[in-house]
């Protein structure tokens, strides 16, 4: 309940909320305040962050909160009954942050499971799971954890998910972004006959420009039950793409050409509703716009290493005015960057110092450069200029600092498809590439697309493609990395199913990639 000093300090910020109203403090919830469920994400050895955001109307201007920070309670418990509190306390959900709450747990014990909630009033929260990191001295002899992204609200149901939250053993997911989409509803499709048909569900409100778009379209996907079951089962490690903002940005940089001033306001709102959402830590919060050290490492005892990257905020802009095209002189720009390099100084330290078995870059777009010719009329090489195949100068020297090093494993998402491949430097493999498919973006798909047989072998690095949605699973040994493509059936109905599409394996010390 609330204090007499709260009750006091709300009826005077607020005096249009009477004190027995206060008082009665389900009475100002007019539903559920933790209608939007919990998560934990970014660990460490000693704790991680827990979230939650009170929002007893989601769909309703600031989730039919009153304009008053308020106090949170929140448990961490040693069992799934909450018989064993370990640790606990009260935080303030803040307006200025939408009602979120962000608590950085501390004083836990490395590498284990633990259970946490939250209460304000007479309402408590669903129960969520989270798990801290291994010491980093600790020998590990198997690690298995999720890769997810690209969820789509108008193409699919997001049954991927639930099926992730049922995978019991994963020790996190890494989210590579896209968690909205920024657009208002779309015109119809057109199915096969070019008849016009509706999508599967329909965005609310327009499209997202300053921070109470950004809010809704946070606050209807996650009112989405799959969602919230995956984020409440498993720690997570979110990072963020381009559709957190808007299609495509890079840097200051604006697809529709809006001038760079105006273009970092929408940025600005895009980078705070993201932290709003996401468990992470206070040094996360943006500041003046941008959240300058998005960037940030895990460590997996003596097994695996995990550096998250961002390669948004600082990157170039794309040349030849963005698309998939052919060759530009831009692609080969000295000066191009994808990340800053502050950036890429930290992880070519991180990757050529460390002593883990395996180095992992967990990051966005593509790094393979990839000819996307589907059709036989094609007959110069196109690109994805929103991949690392237009930065052809950053994108060598980073290959070229992976020369040697034989434990090096790239982890993507964003192109709405499965691929593997090998990522080479001077004609010879140095590392793999495993591109996770969307959740739900791109709608059903199919087990290839037209036209895949030529992109396959006009890239013989590239071993594996699939066209179907879902995500992925990778265990980690001493001996070898292994991730499963786990893909659905169909994601236009709600209950679609699924099925383990592929195994592909990399054979530690060696950057080659077996396929089964």
């Amino acid at each position: 309940m609330f204090t007499r000093r709260q009750i006091l300090t709300t009826a005077t910020v607020a005096p249009t909320l009477a004190a027995p109203a206060i008082l009665r403090a389900q009475t100002w919830f007019a539903g559920y305040p933790f209608a939007l469920g919990v998560t934990s994400g970014d660990p460490a050895p000693d704790g991680f962050v827990i979230w939650t955001k009170l929002a007893p109307r989601p769909m309703e201007p600031h989730g039919g909160m009153p304009m008053v920070p308020l106090p949170v309670k929140w448990e961490v418990a040693g069992d799934d009954r909450f018989k064993t509190i370990v640790a606990s306390g009260e935080a303030t959900a803040r307006p200025e942050l939408g009602h979120s709450v962000h608590v950085e747990v501390t004083g836990l014990q490395p590498d284990r499971p633990y259970w946490y909630r939250f209460a304000i009033g007479n309402d408590q929260s669903t129960r969520g799971r989270a798990r801290t990191l291994p010491l980093p001295a600790a020998s590990l002899s198997t690690l298995k954890f999720g890769v997810a992204g690209c969820q789509n609200y108008e193409d699919g149901y997001f049954t991927a998910f639930r099926h992730l939250a049922r995978e019991d053993d994963l020790a996190f997911v890494f989210h590579y972004g896209d968690f909205i989409y920024e657009y208002q509803q779309r015109t119809p499709d057109y199915d096969k006959d070019g008849l016009p048909m509706d999508q599967v569900r329909h965005h609310v409100g327009q499209d997202c420009f300053d921070l109470t778009d950004y809010r809704l379209r946070y606050a209807q996907y996650l009112s989405d039950y799959d969602l919230q079951a995956a984020r409440a089962r498993h720690t997570w490690f979110p990072t963020f793409d381009d559709h957190e903002v808007e299609n495509n940005w890079v840097s200051d940089f604006d697809w529709k050409d809006a001038p760079p001033d105006m273009f970092r306001l929408r940025r600005q709102a895009g980078m705070q509703a993201w932290y709003e959402y996401m468990p992470v830590r206070a040094a996360l919060l943006p500041r003046n716009g941008i959240i300058a050290n998005a960037f940030r490492e895990a460590r997996f005892g003596d097994l695996l290493s995990i550096d998250f990257l961002d390669t948004r905020s600082f990157r170039s802009d794309q040349p030849c005015d963005d698309g998939f095209k052919t060759h530009c002189a831009g692609i080969d720009d000295p000066k191009a960057q994808v990340m800053s390099p502050e950036e890429e100084s930290w992880l070519v330290r991180n990757l050529t110092r460390r002593q883990t078995k395996w180095n992992c870059v967990a990051q966005q777009v593509m790094m393979m450069s990839l000819d996307r010719r589907r059709s036989a009329d094609e007959k110069e090489k196109i690109y994805n200029l929103d991949s690392w195949a237009a930065y052809e100068a950053p994108r060598r020297r980073l290959l070229a600092k992976m020369r040697g090093l034989d434990n090096v494993v790239v982890l993507t998402g964003d192109e709405h498809q499965n691929f593997a491949g090998l990522l080479e430097s001077e004609g010879k493999p140095v590392a793999v590439e495993f591109v996770s498919t969307s959740i739900s973006s791109g709608g059903d798909g199919s087990d290839l697309r037209a036209g895949s047989d030529i992109m396959v072998r006009n890239n013989p690095q590239l071993k594996f493609l699939n066209d179907q949605r879902g995500y992925l699973t990778c265990e980690v040994t001493p001996d070898a990395w292994t991730t499963k493509v786990r893909v659905m059936d169909q994601v236009s109905t709600p209950g679609g199913a699924i099925s383990t599409r592929a195994t592909l394996t990399v054979p530690r010390g060696q950057a080659t990639l077996d396929v089964a």
